[in-house]
């Protein structure tokens, strides 16, 4: 009887391990499968990925950009070998961000990306889930890839691809292009850049003799921003980072044509002409604004001893970010008096009076408007309305044209050497109105997901900041006309 009690005793305890066990690993079966109302899944942690989890959560608060790649992998749907599929970054990517945003049929509370690191790495990206990582550098990892895959794709139809010749468009195109020698037009798919693709303007002016070197565009997936130095008593704000971004620089010692053409021309026939060297003004704005806005904040310094350090200083954003004044203009053509006159305003103007923004040098404003107030500026009600599109404008304030709302906010503590990401982001939208933009907020944590409020969330001392491009109700209406009229 002793040994019987014995050996149920000793079964008893394995049972019991097993059961603790399967507890821990993966957790209570009835949790497991039902995740609470308004949430979305969490990320599993594989060894420090939360820097990849963190990216994730933002990118999936995008609805422009999960739109796009479903644009993006339309024809991975027609070919026939499916079991390829998980090659492309793309598709990956795309399944990734619509279980992150509850677009997929998905129980689980939390998942596992690592068929994203996978991917990554039949890209040549070697990332290790072991070693400190950088959530910023991660975000141009896939932006390049996915224009890697875009640049990898064919131009012009194969002739050894039936399934597309057999199309009727894709027919007449070739007949076309046989007969009249032009090349089928590339699919839109792979015309198309991605939603955070921008460009930006380099304007140089000789400050001798006002001469303008031709437009320089290049371009950018994320605005990197530089903290600058505080004054004492007034806060950080994200306009002062964005001032100081576009701020106008000197160059010294560069050629000018203009005044070196000048020199020939008062000279004598025969007389070698030296280049002539000026000092040129040089400044930065945005060409083209991107549809989803990503704005890195560098929080990395170093010391007098060469260490880095991190700037832990708190930079206000808002939930609603306009960003008319940093747009570059085609300038209009005034009396040269006028132009000196309205330069030598602006270069007089610091970049904010009195907590508003100020229209910095290069920036048009429409005649007969007033200058447009930056973020904070205006009141809550302009910018804050029950609908999709803000109000109307109040007297105050002009209509913005490129106007975003804030969708995700990663944040990093700790320090240069180790730290931890998290996500603040929105809460998807109902599946009664998927075309809305939900008030909720949340904070994620890897797999811990919890509620949060918009005070916590412009708190918060960001890393990376995602914004999406939203329209103005007048803007709403000129387009309805338009289609109206077609």
């Amino acid at each position: 009887r002793y040994k019987v009690m014995k050996n149920w005793g000793v079964i008893g305890g394995v049972a019991a391990a097993l059961a603790a066990g399967m507890y821990v690993l993966w957790g209570p079966i009835t949790e497991r499968k039902r995740r609470r109302k308004g949430l979305v899944p969490g990320l599993l942690n594989l060894g420090n990925t939360c820097f990849m989890n963190s990216l994730l959560q933002g990118l999936s608060s995008c609805p422009s950009f999960i739109k796009w790649l479903e644009e993006f992998t339309a024809q991975y749907k027609t070919d026939q070998n499916h079991s390829t599929e998980h090659q492309y970054l793309s598709v990956t990517l795309l399944h990734l961000l619509r279980a992150l945003s509850c677009q997929e049929a998905t129980e689980d509370d939390v998942l596992d990306a690592s068929c994203l690191l996978e991917v990554l790495r039949m890209y040549r990206w070697q990332i290790s889930s072991f070693e400190e990582q950088d959530a910023h550098e991660l975000f141009h990892v896939l932006t390049s890839s996915l224009e890697d895959e875009r640049d990898r794709q064919p131009r012009v139809t194969h002739l050894f691809d039936v399934h597309s010749l057999e199309q009727p468009e894709i027919t007449q195109k070739q007949i076309s292009c046989r007969t009249r020698g032009s090349l089928p037009p590339v699919s839109n798919h792979w015309k198309s850049q991605h939603p955070f693709h921008g460009r930006l303007t380099s304007n140089m002016v000789c400050k001798h003799c006002e001469h303008q070197s031709p437009v320089r565009y290049d371009t950018f997936d994320s605005l990197s921003l530089s903290i600058p130095a505080a004054a004492w008593g007034r806060p950080m704000t994200l306009d002062h980072c964005l001032h100081h971004f576009i701020s106008s620089e000197s160059v010294k010692d560069v050629v000018c044509d203009n005044c070196t053409k000048i020199q020939a021309g008062g000279t004598l026939n025969g007389q070698s002409i030296e280049n002539q060297r000026t000092t040129f003004v040089k400044q930065l704005k945005l060409g083209k604004l991107p549809q989803c806005l990503c704005i890195h904040l560098q929080r990395l310094s170093w010391s007098n001893q060469g260490t880095p350090l991190k700037r832990h200083e708190h930079v206000q954003f808002n939930e609603f970010l306009i960003m008319d004044i940093y747009k570059y203009r085609i300038p209009v053509h005034k009396s040269s008096q006028n132009e000196l006159n309205q330069r030598h305003t602006e270069e007089t103007t610091p970049g904010t009076k009195d907590g508003i923004a100020v229209k910095p040098s290069g920036a048009e404003q429409p005649s007969g408007t007033k200058p447009v107030f930056m973020n904070g500026a205006c009141p809550s009600s302009f910018l804050m309305s029950s609908g999709t599109f803000p109000l109307a404008p109040l007297p105050e304030c002009s209509s913005p044209v490129y106007l975003y709302r804030l969708m995700a906010v990663v944040v990093h503590h700790g320090d240069m050497h180790s730290g931890h990401f998290v996500t603040y982001r929105r809460s998807p939208p109902s599946p009664k109105n998927p075309l809305s933009v939900s008030s909720q907020w949340l904070w994620i944590s890897d797999d811990t997901v919890r509620k949060a409020s918009l005070q916590e969330v412009l708190s918060s001392s960001a890393y990376l900041l995602f914004y999406e491009r939203v329209h103005s109700r007048v803007q709403h209406q000129s387009l309805e006309l338009r289609v109206e009229e077609r």
